[in-house]
């Protein structure tokens, strides 16, 4: 079994998703969780999401700027304040050098201990976790702690230029796919990641039964890690990266 860094030794956590929203089904319970504790939570969203929801009086530019609206109020639900996004076009996100850089530029600034992210290996048992987005965003970032943001010779400008120390992050958490080593207990974090899930207006309120989605899956979680009937969990894979 992986040994995990006890949440009283991260100081700051750092999660990397492809899309506003993607942080709220993977791990906004979890969050609430570290931000209880007092841990301090960066977000970093690679794209603006402007190819999702179902409103498409909104194409051309107005999913963006909700999209970010929605994700900025999601992240207050759990006690994010900080929220950044890159800017990348929706649906389209590869594993760049440029993605990399950029990532390794919030690691630097942000300095987290850890790390969440989604995983960059294909989930063939459920597909919504695997969208090209996601496995690109996750294999970028996983390069950005490794090498890249600890490495003062990896984009030498983000020194140079920026005045960007490396950084090594200690733990990677992976969500959504099939390897999952670690589990965190998120019942008493429920109502809120409810709540931050509904906050995605333009991705949600058609979903009659989110509710009983979010509470199937994270019951299943709960289950392969041996908690009780009743309670509700997330899944990851934490790979040790110091």
């Amino acid at each position: 079994m992986v040994t995990v860094l006890a949440d009283a030794d991260i100081g700051t956590a750092l999660v990397v998703t492809a899309h506003p929203d993607d942080v709220d089904f993977g791990a906004a319970g979890t969050i609430a969780t570290f931000t209880d504790k007092g841990i301090r939570v960066v977000y970093c969203i690679v794209t603006d999401g402007d190819a999702g929801g179902f409103d498409r009086a909104l194409d051309n530019g107005g999913m963006a700027a909700l999209r970010r609206a929605e994700q900025t109020e999601a992240a207050k639900l759990v006690g994010v304040e900080d929220v950044r996004f890159l800017g990348y076009k929706d649906g389209t996100v590869e594993p760049t050098l440029t993605l990399r850089r950029d990532i390794a530029r919030v690691i630097r600034q942000v300095r987290p201990d850890r790390v969440i992210t989604s995983s960059p290996e294909r989930n063939y048992a459920r597909m919504g976790p695997s969208h090209p987005d996601h496995r690109a965003v996750g294999g970028a970032t996983l390069d950005a702690v490794y090498p890249d943001a600890r490495n003062p010779y990896a984009f030498p400008e983000l020194l140079t230029e920026e005045g960007l120390e490396a950084w090594t992050v200690r733990e990677v958490w992976l969500t959504g796919g099939m390897a999952n080593n670690h589990y965190v207990d998120v019942t008493a974090t429920l109502d809120r990641k409810l709540a931050a899930l509904r906050a995605h207006v333009s991705q949600t309120a058609h979903m009659d039964t989110l509710e009983d989605f979010v509470k199937g899956f994270l019951g299943r979680n709960a289950g392969a890690a041996g908690l009780p009937e009743g309670t509700y969990a997330e899944g990851f894979q934490v790979v040790p990266s110091a």
